[in-house]
């Protein structure tokens, strides 16, 4: 229970104090948008950098790991398009924030420090690869889609092109391929350099939490409960069972990576979801209810999954 109340309780008190601010009106209506622009502009491109150039390339690529975890996350984002286009009736853009919801885990700004506290610092390692590949394959994915379906009614050729000028301008697509760029090319970030993205990267996750309360302002949670329950069971639920099933029955790997796998892939919404719907003006709402009920609800899933004996590394 220390690893829940230490890190995930924080978590949604920061978006607590970003909605009394809201309701309270120490910040006024654009303030959300404003703080959304700083995360998607400059605090997370400049995280996203941070974290992938300190990787050393050998150890991204813990093939057992990341195969639990991406298949996990490929099979609930296959059930995830399904409810949403034939249950919801939702458009390619909307389908395409449910189903990132639904599997992208805030494996940053709760994964890194809970898998720390819980397990010890040699598990930091496996949630920052659960980072890279979420930021690197899963962002990029999700871009796409919005790009395609927002640039809809044009041929098909246009808009690829649309897509492609689109994803090649994205701040987050472009900072972690610079990352990742950098840590292949085996040399260290010079210290004036990596102070100025400690410093700057750290203020990524408290902004667009923070923005998510500032957002959920006036707005009713009773609106699109359906979808946001769906996502919200998806991501808790479905993901982290289909991911233990994995681990049990298809890979091995080391009983702390077995438990690492789980934790990530049972971690609530990232609140990157949210910083990408309002970037794009879709789903908003849904995406930024689904952010603070799953957080909220995995204090209870957290702590039912720390009392299983897999969670157990010794």
């Amino acid at each position: 229970m220390e690893p829940i109340v230490n890190v995930v309780l924080p978590v949604f008190a920061i978006i607590f104090c970003g909605y009394v601010s809201g309701r309270m009106k120490v910040l006024g209506e654009a303030s959300s948008e404003a703080l959304n622009g700083f995360v998607y502009y400059v605090a997370l491109p400049v995280l996203l950098f941070f974290s992938m150039a300190r990787v050393e390339p050998a150890e991204i690529f813990q093939w057992q790991f990341i195969g639990a975890f991406a298949l996990g996350s490929a099979a609930t984002l296959l059930i995830a398009f399904a409810i949403s286009r034939w249950v919801f009736k939702a458009r390619m853009a909307e389908t395409s924030l449910f189903g990132m919801t639904a599997i992208f885990g805030n494996t940053g700004f709760m994964g890194i420090p809970l898998a720390i506290v819980a397990f010890g610092p040699e598990a930091a390692l496996p949630a920052i690869i659960a980072t890279v590949f979420q930021s690197l394959i899963l962002l990029a994915l999700v871009a796409a889609l919005i790009e395609m379906d927002l640039s809809g009614g044009r041929a098909g050729g246009n808009a690829l092109a649309d897509t492609g000028r689109a994803l090649i301008k994205n701040p987050l697509l472009i900072s972690s391929a610079a990352g990742i760029a950098w840590s292949f090319g085996g040399a260290k970030l010079p210290v004036p350099v990596a102070t100025f993205c400690e410093i700057l990267s750290a203020a990524a996750g408290p902004s667009a939490l923070f923005a998510i309360g500032l957002f959920m302002v006036g707005k009713p949670l009773r609106a699109g409960m359906g979808e946001v329950a769906s996502m919200s069971i998806l991501k808790l639920i479905v993901q982290p069972a289909i991911t233990w099933w994995l681990v049990v029955n298809v890979f091995e790997m080391a009983p702390m990576w077995a438990a690492m796998a789980i934790l990530m892939a049972a971690l609530p919404a990232g609140a990157n979801c949210f910083v990408l719907a309002q970037n794009y003006g879709v789903y908003v709402q849904r995406t930024s209810a689904a952010v603070l009920i799953s957080t909220i609800v995995a204090v209870m899933t957290l702590s039912v999954l720390f009392g299983m004996p897999i969670m157990d590394p010794k």
